[in-house]
């Protein structure tokens, strides 16, 4: 087994070859002098089995085709089996015609990875689940939901917990983490969208009052929808809100919009590496999802299950 890092998130890579005790494998991605990327492999992966870590984000176009061309490299070196490790999985949010005229991406970059020559794709909680259909090849979907919910009971001091659903498309998440809270009660913001990046806050489904919520979610990108909710639960009566996002992709102003919001804390986890303002930031956190990541890799390389990852 062998561990491979594009450039989108090399300290993730370390730390996942960290807990597996393997070193990264000795290649180079780099650029011409037009930017066309350009990946060297320095050493033998013939018959090999090959972990390709590159999560799709900002810039989410060059770390696609660094995963891509990563993903042929190891093809014409004879690895024997490629998996494609994109903790964040970018164009996700594109995974159904939105309007008339409109793309279906993250369609598209499952049958581009999968033509460069990928074997199988292993992400982390994909914003769909139906794009794991989307492939042709084996899908892993995981879920941080373990890491975050062990990191909320490791904090909760006795609070009177309330799992929060940011909009009706993620309540199965919320629950799901409601169940790991000992069956914490749920509540949902009815929210309307007019546009992306955009939206208004309507309602909150259930009695928040006095509660500790934690708001639930699996993107945070400009943080408006997020900063919107959170303070519409403190107008509720809430006591205090956290928010856990497994993927941090923080766009534009949304470091100082979350550090200007009613939130009492954002967590996230390092699938995309955070910005140097992120780290910075007094209210964001971030929480290693290499061992999740790793424990999968293992399991996957040993023909083991993933699955009781989550049991």
């Amino acid at each position: 087994m062998k561990i491979m890092a594009g450039n989108s998130n090399l300290p993730l890579a370390r730390a996942i070859a960290g807990y597996l005790e393997l070193p990264l494998t000795d290649a180079s991605v780099r650029r011409f002098a037009d930017e066309e990327v350009f990946v060297e492999i320095h050493e033998n992966v013939r018959g090999e089995d090959v972990f390709v870590v590159q999560s799709t984000s900002f810039p989410t176009n060059d770390n696609l085709m660094e995963l891509l061309i990563c993903i042929d490299a190891l093809r014409r070196a004879s690895a024997k089996r490629i998996t494609a490790v994109t903790p964040y999985f970018g164009y996700a949010r594109q995974d159904r015609k939105s309007g008339s005229r409109t793309p279906i991406s993250a369609k598209l970059v499952a049958n581009l990875i999968t033509t460069a020559g990928a074997d199988r794709v292993l992400a982390v909680d994909l914003h769909a689940g139906q794009i794991q259909g989307f492939f042709d090849i084996p899908t892993d979907n995981l879920y941080a939901a373990p890491v975050m919910a062990a990191d909320i009971l490791s904090r909760s001091n006795g609070q009177d917990l309330m799992v929060v659903s940011p909009d009706v498309g993620g309540v199965v998440r919320a629950r799901a983490l409601a169940k790991r809270l000992d069956n914490a009660p749920l509540a949902i913001v009815d929210k309307r969208r007019d546009k992306p990046g955009s939206s208004e806050v309507m309602n909150i489904i259930g009695d928040v009052k006095g509660r500790s919520c934690i708001l639930i979610d699996d993107i945070i990108d400009s943080g408006g929808t997020l900063c919107n909710a959170a303070q519409a639960l403190m107008d509720d009566g809430a006591a205090s809100v956290t928010a856990y996002l497994t993927h941090g992709v923080l766009s534009g102003s949304a470091v100082e919009r979350v550090s200007a919001s009613a939130l009492k804390e954002l967590v996230i986890t390092d699938t995309i590496q955070p910005s140097d303002l992120a780290e910075q930031a007094p209210k964001i956190r971030v929480v290693p999802i290499a061992p999740l990541i790793g424990e999968a890799i293992r399991r996957i390389a040993d023909e083991s299950s993933v699955s009781s990852l989550f049991d």
